[in-house]
């Protein structure tokens, strides 16, 4: 049995560059401890995002795919950031969503690409 810790270990994400369009996206732990990587800044209303592509953050910085249908109407959510990304060729999944792509091919020709950080948060 591990020594108790006084304060519980919170899995740390972070930012890194998205390696197709150069623009940071958040990397966040799902319930499962895997990594999915989310659209930094943005939380939309979730019914205004299909059930399959909602990421609902819970309390203690996890986030889940959140298919309750409907949703609260002041319920907020997050996206991932493929669907997003400028880079990749996805089919328009809703209108906001292709806007939201438009801005990202603008700020990503602003925005020079840097690496990713050096330090990758401790998951062990």
């Amino acid at each position: 049995m591990g020594a108790l810790e006084e304060t519980p270990r919170r899995l740390g994400g972070g930012q890194s560059r998205c390696p197709y369009c150069g623009l940071p996206q958040d990397r966040v732990a799902t319930l499962e401890y895997d990594w999915v990587m989310l659209e930094p800044d943005m939380a939309p209303p979730a019914h205004t995002v299909p059930a399959e592509h909602r990421w609902i953050e819970t309390s203690d910085g996890r986030v889940t795919v959140y298919g309750v249908c409907p949703p609260d109407q002041f319920q907020r959510c997050r996206i991932e950031h493929r669907l997003a990304c400028p880079a990749q060729s996805l089919p328009d999944l809703w209108p906001w969503l292709t806007a939201l792509r438009g801005e990202n091919v603008r700020r990503a020709e602003r925005d020079e690409p840097r690496p990713p950080p050096e330090q990758w948060p401790d998951v062990g």
